[in-house]
């Protein structure tokens, strides 16, 4: 008995080595917490020093020890005290400021905490008490977890997100208790002596207090723990529903989201255009899984009469857009031929030209519309032609004729003749 007190006094004080590795358990678990790493925070966990203080509150109520308890009482709070203010300062200066799981999960306390720490500490007692410790005491620390929620907690003090202060030290509170309660359960139940003298109405208070401070601590985890089991149902059964409901009338569930908090589920469709025939559908649905007063949310994500629609309309335009450069196409050929034409009736009364003149070495001829600030017409047209020459040169009769056989050729109204000599 003498050496489970020493072990226990020892363990309350911070100071020296106690206070390095607490503020060394502090930074490694901010940093856990903000880069999200489980295996960095379970590191925090196992050496930090908390549990010291708390189990010297339990052993000094069960013992009616009250100088070791102030003195624990005051160790402890100067550890919380500093734990807050290095995860605070921590999480003031990081640029990493996103609350990850890990951080979130230390948010959110339940009677499930309770439990969990009434039974880690009485396994954290149980070993202290006995000489074959093992590895009791790291997977009490890692259990009950007291440094995380403080690191927590400071997050929430640095970012002003009090919901996360307030949720994380009521889990610290709700760890320290129970720790602290399962150590006098259990000093009561080993017998440990009584050091001091104490009288009975002095127990009678001590036990009013503990149960008072049992019941404060209790009584809300009791009320997030009934919150946690409807959330957890409310999630069951929307599951439940959306995969009864991810295909109907011809519409596909594509996104939903479920949201406990609020009991609200969103469902958006993609398909037909929904019709009320099929909310009734999905709303009888929700009541036959326990979802009555859940509020539902059904949109369309996209339609297929509208992507039909729109469909039609671009083909329109394709369609439009085609039979123009048809037509682009087919006057380009219509030029193209007729230019070839044109050149074959070239060569042909240059050939019929050179029999009867040889002289006439090429001929060229073009049919450009003259333009007189009126609208053309067949009059305004006029066949220019190009003709080179060779000695013995043409006579101004032989042109004369030539012009009119041309005019006559080529059956053109208007002619201008142009003689190169070579």
């Amino acid at each position: 008995m003498d050496a489970i007190h020493a072990a226990i006094t020892n363990a309350i004080i911070f100071k020296g080595t106690n206070l390095w590795i607490l503020v060394f358990a502090i930074v490694i678990a901010s940093v856990g917490l903000n880069m999200n790493s489980t295996a960095v925070i379970i590191g925090a966990m196992l050496i930090s020093p908390l549990m010291g203080p708390i189990n010297g509150m339990g052993y000094s109520i069960a013992t009616y020890d009250f100088p070791l308890f102030r003195r624990a009482l005051r160790n402890f709070a100067f550890a919380v005290s500093a734990s807050l203010a290095a995860s605070t300062a921590y999480f003031a200066i990081t640029p990493l400021s996103i609350a990850h799981s890990e951080l979130l999960a230390r948010t959110s306390p339940s009677i499930y905490d309770v439990i969990i720490a009434l039974f880690g500490g009485l396994a954290g007692i149980v070993a202290i008490s006995s000489k074959h410790k093992g590895n009791v005491i790291p997977g009490v620390a890692i259990a009950t977890a007291l440094m995380p929620p403080l690191c927590t907690a400071g997050y929430g003090l640095a970012t002003f997100q009090f919901a996360y202060f307030f949720g994380a030290f009521y889990l610290f509170t709700i760890n320290t208790v129970f720790i602290a309660i399962s150590s006098v359960l259990f000093s009561q139940f080993l017998d440990f002596p009584i050091r001091t003298v104490v009288e009975e109405e002095k127990k009678r208070k001590v036990h009013r207090w503990t149960t008072a401070v049992i019941a404060i601590t209790v009584i809300p985890s009791l009320y997030f723990g009934y919150l946690l089991v409807q959330k957890e149902r409310f999630t069951v059964n929307a599951n439940k529903l959306i995969a009864s409901i991810s295909a109907l009338d011809g519409n596909y569930l594509l996104r939903y989201d479920v949201n406990p908090g609020s009991n609200s589920i969103k469902l958006i469709y993609g398909g037909v255009s929904l019709r009320q025939s099929t909310k009734d559908t999905i709303q009888r649905r929700a009541d036959r899984y326990d979802l009555t007063h859940a509020q539902l949310e059904i949109e369309q994500g996209f339609s297929t009469s509208e992507i039909s629609h729109d469909i039609t309309e671009v083909d329109q335009s394709l369609r439009a857009e085609i039979g123009r450069l048809a037509l682009a196409l087919q006057r380009s050929r219509d030029e193209r031929i007729n230019a070839e034409i044109g050149n074959i009736q070239t060569r042909q009364v240059l050939l019929e030209l050179k029999a009867l003149y040889p002289q006439v070495v090429s001929l060229a001829y073009a049919n450009p519309i003259q333009y007189t600030g009126q609208a053309p017409s067949d009059s305004s047209r006029i066949s220019v032609v190009v003709m080179s020459t060779r000695r013995p040169h043409l006579r101004s009769a032989e042109k004369q004729r030539i012009e009119s056989w041309i005019r006559q050729r080529i059956s053109a109204q208007h002619i201008k003749t142009f003689y190169e000599q070579e």
